[in-house]
């Protein structure tokens, strides 16, 4: 019986190209690591404004990891009788609500009609839709506030919920517009052969289909309008009718000069914590109405 003798590996030679799989494997490794990077710098700020809404009143200036004492005095103190905040977060509510169902609504209609109805110039309409969005907030405030103390919507929702929707309503356009481009045309001949008439087809056929479209735009324009302060702080003053981020930005500390960081940190908490957990709860169907109008 012979044996061979097992030959000793021997280290590659100057020169020789690295394999492949190696290769693929370095790769990855930087990307996740980009990606843990980019999740670090996006999470920290968020990440300390619990940490420091769950600090005493004495030590909101410490700068350690996790809070030592746990407190929920911040917590408290935001929703006791005197910021009002409770009443803030519902006027947030229905500023956003009544933003996001009239967007939709003109919206859906508009969309449709871009991408379904042949006329001439839809392509410069859509442009011009869109451009209008593109104008910062700020530009529009001194001729709205003008225009709304000579109707007197002052201190009223209509205040914030027309502005908003400025910019709510583009995007709605936009996101829709694409979506039922993808949508074959083919599915509401049939319905109409079928005995429907075009607003049946629309309604039973074509809106079903576009409901991850809609359903993203709707979370979209609802996180814009939710998180929107310059319009809401310009037109507003009175404690009754403004919003969450306007009630935020005008907590006063026991002095006129104490700046309450931790109760400023306890309510952007507050108001930052539903959208987090509603993309997380919808991030799939959000993703969805996103790449469906690429996938069809």
């Amino acid at each position: 019986m012979t044996t061979t003798a097992l030959k000793p590996r021997t280290a590659p030679a100057a020169g020789t190209p690295v394999p492949a799989r190696r290769k693929r494997s370095w790769r990855s490794y930087s990307v996740y690591a980009g990606l843990a990077l980019i999740f670090i710098y996006c999470l920290s700020p968020f990440y300390w404004m619990i940490v420091s809404s769950l600090r005493r009143t004495a030590d909101i200036f410490d700068n350690s990891p996790l809070p030592a004492p746990f407190s929920v005095e911040n917590y408290v103190k935001v929703f006791d009788g005197s910021t009002m905040f409770g009443q803030a977060l519902l006027n947030s509510l229905i500023v956003a609500g009544v933003t996001t169902v009239a967007a939709l609504v003109m919206g859906i209609f508009a969309a449709y009609a871009i991408s379904r109805l042949n006329f001439r110039f839809k392509s410069v309409i859509l442009g011009v839709i869109i451009a209008t969005s593109m104008f910062p907030g700020i530009s529009v405030v001194v001729p709205l506030l003008r225009f709304f103390s000579d109707i007197g919507w002052i201190n009223t929702y209509q205040a914030m919920i027309v502005p908003n929707l400025s910019f709510a309503i583009p995007l709605a356009v936009w996101n829709l517009t694409t979506f039922m481009k993808s949508l074959p045309f083919d599915l509401e001949e049939a319905a109409m052969i079928d005995g429907c008439t075009k607003w049946q087809a629309f309604r039973k056929v074509l809106l079903p289909l576009a409901a991850p479209g809609v359903f993203t735009t709707a979370i979209l324009t609802f996180i814009h309008s939710w998180n929107e302060f310059i319009i809401a702080l310009s037109m507003v003053n009175d404690p009754q009718v403004q919003t969450a981020t306007v009630a935020i930005s005008k907590f006063t500390g026991a002095t006129e000069f104490q700046a309450p960081f931790g109760e400023q940190m306890a309510a952007g908490v507050i108001v930052t914590v539903p959208l987090v957990i509603m993309v997380l709860f919808f991030q799939r169907r959000i993703v969805e109405g996103l790449t469906a109008g690429a996938g069809k």
